[in-house]
């Protein structure tokens, strides 16, 4: 019977673990998102978990890219046709118009407009700005929304890309960095992100206390979670967050 349960990210991958009355350890992917469960002795401690999971990291990816291998996009080329997302949407890149640099939507279409002399490095700069302004546009509302519920406020939030993280708290200076990728995800994504990361500030770790936190603040925030590790993947391997 389960005891007590943590959540641990090694390598980027998000782990839950069950302590039971068992004598060894087990690791199990499941589909379709690829989340990572371990049951675990009650006599190991979290270091002990740490080394098993690192011991069998070849093993737990190959996993998970069999699990989601198919959700993982091309490399973007910053041409007319190509799918890209926004707040979850799927739409298509139309990058035909030339003149002033921006960005914009209608329907299930986004318009890319760039210089004719641009090449694929400045068309996708001026994207990536507009995505991080998307981000920085959607985060004053749920700091408003949450930092009174979990009842710590951010002095900073930095949008900046990680390569293996969706967001990360730092403690000290109480500022939350958020991955600008995040704008292509369900906006329930960021929501969780946010209120991940503003649990920071309470507990540092992924103990047993940040879940019971997770729990009251956000119930659903194993399938926001899983919702976001499930979302279609750009070329680069975003892993969760910390």
């Amino acid at each position: 019977m389960s005891t007590a349960n943590s959540y641990l990210s090694v390598a980027g991958i998000s782990i839950d673990v069950v302590y039971k009355d068992i004598k060894n350890l087990h690791i199990s992917v499941y589909p379709p998102v690829g989340r990572v469960r371990i049951a675990a002795p009650k006599r190991l401690d979290e270091d002990a978990i740490r080394l098993a999971v690192v011991q069998r990291l070849p093993w737990i990816k190959k996993q998970r890219e069999q699990l989601r291998g198919a959700d993982r996009q091309t490399q973007r080329r910053m041409i007319s046709g190509e799918t890209h997302y926004v707040w979850g949407e799927r739409l298509r890149l139309d990058a035909s118009r030339h003149g002033r640099a921006r960005v914009g939507l209608a329907g299930k279409t986004l318009w890319l407009t760039t210089p004719a002399d641009y090449d694929e490095n400045q068309r996708w700069a001026v994207l990536d700005r507009w995505y991080r302004t998307q981000l920085k546009d959607a985060v004053p509302p749920l700091l408003d929304k949450w930092q009174p519920i979990v009842g710590r406020e951010a002095a900073a939030v930095v949008v900046r890309r990680m390569k293996t993280k969706w967001g990360t708290c730092q403690v000290v200076s109480r500022s939350i960095w958020l991955n600008p990728e995040l704008a292509k995800k369900n906006p329930r994504c960021l929501e969780y992100i946010v209120v991940h990361e503003l649990t920071h500030l309470i507990e540092r770790t992924h103990n047993e206390r940040f879940i019971e936190l997770m729990d009251l603040h956000m119930p659903d925030w194993r399938a926001r979670r899983d919702e976001l590790n499930a979302a279609p993947l750009a070329e680069e391997q975003w892993g969760p967050h910390g």
